[in-house]
């Protein structure tokens, strides 16, 4: 299953018009977008507030990321404050892989956000998340945090923004968006030696690891016939008809 790394803003000191810091509002995000992030089975490391865009390039370039995702609100240029909205969605012009995720998360954001038009994915060269991770790496302004309209938009739409980024990561990886539901306990009972766990739902998808019978599952949710399950470390999918609950 696909691993991110999830870096909201450190920036205390940009203030939103209405209250709150942009460091405040786009962490308030990734706490919102993090239950859709576990019930879809998409794994994450997270910065902290007391972190820099630095030390999180850093972190992010320590492991080894399907794509690093920082969240941001922008600001207008001096002598614009105010005047100025929009989403933009930058990724680095060399990145396939970045780009086709910008692009996804740009087509998605356009159907909530109310000025469809003012959604855009960019490439960009000057923005470090964007330029120094290796990781594919999407770079989100999400509105801008000086224009009255564009702060109650992203502090009233919070838990729609985050459906909407965690849905538009499923579609990038090619799984299915789950909502979160309780977990639930299950016993493998196969007739022969193991259960396969795969990287999607779907027989021809890679097998992330074999659970033999009588083993035992952390069923996180259920897409038509598959269980999502978590099988010690593993996080994947296995077929519901070989999986007794308990």
């Amino acid at each position: 299953m696909p691993i991110i790394y999830l870096s909201p803003s450190t920036q205390e000191n940009n203030l939103y018009v209405s209250g709150g810091s942009e460091e405040y509002w786009m962490n308030r995000l990734a706490d919102a977008m993090v239950p859709y992030l576990d019930a879809s089975g998409i794994r994450y490391v997270r910065n902290t507030p007391d972190m820099t865009a630095s030390s999180s390039i850093t972190a992010s370039n320590r492991g080894n990321y399907d794509l690093h995702l920082a969240l941001h609100s922008n600001a207008a240029p001096e002598g614009r404050y105010g005047e100025v909205r929009g989403v933009l969605v930058f990724y680095y012009p060399g990145s396939a892989k970045g780009r086709r995720a910008a692009e996804i998360m740009a087509e998605n954001l356009k159907r909530i956000y109310p000025i469809p038009s003012l959604v855009r994915a960019e490439a960009t060269t000057t923005i470090g998340e964007v330029r120094r991770v290796r990781a594919p790496s999407v770079f989100l302004e999400l509105g801008y945090h000086d224009n009255p309209d564009d702060a109650a938009w992203v502090k009233s739409q919070l838990e729609l923004i985050a459906q909407t980024l965690v849905g538009s990561l499923c579609q990038y990886f090619g799984i299915p968006f789950l909502t979160p539901v309780p977990e639930r306990r299950g016993v493998v009972d196969v007739s022969w030696g193991s259960l396969n766990i795969r990287a999607r739902p779907d027989r021809s998808a890679p097998i992330l690891a074999r659970a033999y019978d009588g083993a035992r599952l952390t069923i996180i949710n259920q897409w038509q016939g598959w269980y999502l399950v978590r099988f010690g470390d593993v996080t994947g999918y296995a077929s519901g008809d070989y999986i007794t609950l308990v």
